[in-house]
This record gives C-alpha cells, sequence and structure tokens, in this order.
C-alpha cells in the first residue's frame, strides 16, 4: 500500500480512494508547458475515501496514524450533517473519537477544531463538552488554541463570534513534538546571560526562539496562544463549495509540528480536504474520509491541481491584510455621517 507509480482510481461500492503519484501527471504537465510541484514527492499517497466515518476508521489497523486533525460537524444543520439534541450530536461522536483514539500511534497527536452549538440562542461551547470526551479516554491535553478570525456570522443579541478552538490532545508523554520546525525569530536576538557561569555568552538559540501556543502571523503568532488566521470567505484564495472550509495554513502549522516526513495524517470529516493538501505539501502521507460524494470530488480536483502548480492556497507566513485609511471601504460612509449630524 506504501508505494504506486501511477495515477489511478479505485471504485468500490463503500468507498472511493485517490491514489496520487507523478508519472501521468508529469506526462500531463510537460504537454501544458508546466513542471510539476517540486515538493511534491510521487512516493506521498493521498487518499479521498468517501464513506461514513466510523465504518471507514475501522478498516485501519491500531496506531496507523501519526496525525489526527479535523473539523467536525457543529450540528448546526448545515447540508451535509442532520441537526440532533446536543446529547444525540455528542454520543455519535464519542464512538468515532473512540475508534480515532485506537488507530493514533502511541507518539500521535490529536487536533479537534470546533466552534459552538446554539439552540434556542444559547450557546454550547463544543470544546468544552468535548474535553470530557477525550479526557475520559485517556488522552491528555496539551493546548487549547484559540483560532481568531477577523469575519464571521454578525449577531443581534449577543456579541458576534469570531474565534474557535483548537485542542490538541496527547496519547502519552512521549509524544512527536518539532520544535525547530516551528521555531520564530528572536525579539532580542543579541540578548546576553548578565551573571552566573555562562555570563557574557548569547542566551538564545540562533534557530530562533521556543514559540507558544498563540499564534497570529507566524513570526507573532507563536508568542501567544492565539492564531489569527483568515478563515475561508468569499474572497480568500482557497475557497470552494463547501460552507464550513478551514484554510490550508492552519492545518500545515499543527502537520509541521506534530509529525514528521512521510507520518501518516487522517482527517475523519475531510470536507473540501484542506487537510489532504497540507499533507500533500508537506511530504506526509494522508487520508480524508468524507461521506458526501460532492465535497469527495471537490477534494480530489484541488489534489489534482495541487499536483499541476494550480491550486491558490495562503502562504502560511503571509501578513493579513489591513486597509489603509485611505481605502473607500475603510472610511465612514457619507450615510453614517448624516445620521450622526442628525442625533446630534
Amino acid at each position: 500500500m506504501k508505494h504506486f507509480v501511477e495515477l489511478f482510481w479505485v471504485l468500490s461500492a463503500s468507498c472511493v480512494s485517490f491514489l496520487i503519484t507523478n508519472s501521468s501527471q508529469t506526462a500531463n504537465n510537460m504537454s501544458t508547458g508546466k513542471l510539476p510541484l517540486e515538493y511534491v514527492d510521487s512516493d506521498i499517497e493521498c487518499i479521498i475515501k468517501e464513506g461514513d466515518s466510523l465504518k471507514v476508521i475501522k478498516e485501519y489497523e491500531d496506531a496507523f496514524f501519526d496525525l489526527i486533525i479535523t473539523s467536525p460537524p457543529y450540528n448546526i444543520g448545515k447540508s451535509y450533517e442532520t441537526k440532533t439534541s446536543i446529547e444525540e450530536y455528542l454520543s455519535g461522536q464519542e464512538k468515532i473519537i473512540q475508534e480515532l483514539v485506537r488507530v493514533l500511534s502511541d507518539e500521535g497527536s490529536i487536533c479537534w477544531q470546533v466552534g459552538n452549538y446554539v439552540h434556542d440562542k444559547e450557546v454550547f461551547p463544543l470544546d468544552v463538552f468535548y474535553y470530557s470526551i477525550f479526557k475520559k479516554l485517556g488522552l491528555k491535553l496539551r493546548n487549547r488554541i484559540i483560532w481568531h478570525f477577523g469575519h464571521g456570522l454578525h449577531a443581534s443579541t449577543r456579541f458576534s463570534g469570531r474565534y474557535e478552538t483548537i485542542l490538541w490532545f496527547t496519547k502519552a508523554d512521549d509524544y512527536v513534538f518539532n520544535l525547530d520546525s516551528v521555531r520564530v525569530p528572536s525579539k532580542y536576538p543579541g540578548k546576553r546571560h548578565f551573571k552566573g557561569p555562562k555570563k557574557g555568552q548569547l542566551s538564545g538559540n540562533p534557530k530562533g526562539k521556543n514559540p507558544s501556543d498563540i499564534w497570529e502571523i507566524v513570526v507573532r503568532d507563536w508568542e501567544r496562544e492565539l492564531w489569527n488566521i483568515p478563515n475561508v470567505k468569499s474572497n480568500h484564495p482557497e475557497k470552494t463549495g463547501h460552507p464550513c472550509q478551514y484554510p490550508v495554513e492552519l492545518v500545515e502549522r499543527c502537520i509541521l509540528a506534530l509529525t514528521n516526513e512521510k507520518s501518516w495524517v487522517l482527517d475523519p470529516f475531510n470536507g473540501a480536504g484542506s487537510t489532504t493538501i497540507a499533507a500533500l505539501k508537506n511530504n506526509r502521507h494522508s487520508v480524508g474520509v468524507e461521506q458526501d460524494r460532492e465535497y469527495c470530488s471537490l477534494a480530489k480536483e484541488r489534489i489534482t491541481r495541487l499536483k499541476n502548480g494550480e491550486l491558490k492556497t495562503r502562504p502560511i507566513n503571509k501578513v493579513i491584510h489591513q486597509p489603509k485609511k485611505t481605502d473607500k471601504v475603510a472610511q465612514t460612509p457619507k450615510e453614517w455621517l448624516k445620521i450622526n449630524v442628525d442625533n446630534k
């Protein structure tokens, strides 16, 4: 299963697997005058499986995956989910999580990205409910990361929500964490020890400093437990037809820190394929499970475009756009100015 020499489809009644390799893609690129992306290793497997997550996961052996990262359905009535009571929803999710813990390697991690469930105008923070499930199954929480974004739904009876959370759990105390892959430049690289046996010697690390668990944009984000990454809205370069798509760079940060090259990554609710795209870009094998055939097709299309060098993704270190005061969109509209004058 680990090695393939051409691009092909495997069809069955229960799933559709899309196995990516390089030979036919290279021929296509040569015919269009394009070269395949250098960072996509031809030995990396990227598998999209159409089917029920619980059933598909049971096909895999114990401890197969090194990282499981996903954004599960929030039980808010999207087209791909059936809204139920919060109790029924969590009970169904717990059955899936039990299987995920089984297929997670001893040094592996689970990153569970969730928002809020709202019922009758009351907010239920899903990460709080999920924490007890993972804890009951013996996992240990390493970080609760806040993913902040500047745009979202506007509320009129409460403050508008502008964040979601990522719960990072591990199976054991000995887990993969590649600090050098996520170090950030030191704020004071020239700082030296001022006393003791190392007095006068540089106190920092030439590779950068140890980041914390709050991110804003790579250089700043590791310094706090807040990741300020734009969510995928209409003007985002990665926007597809999926209503709750999360950005590739959000996944990349976890993949770089929590796995090694050639590790296996699983997304049990793959959606538009952001996880499989991030894994493929960074030389990790991946499996994406999705019950919606349309989204499976969308993910496969994005993978093909990545191999062709045509897929647009937001760079992991790109600064978030801030409008200038002179931009029309940042100026107070004349209609509002008139309202302020009339109210005086």
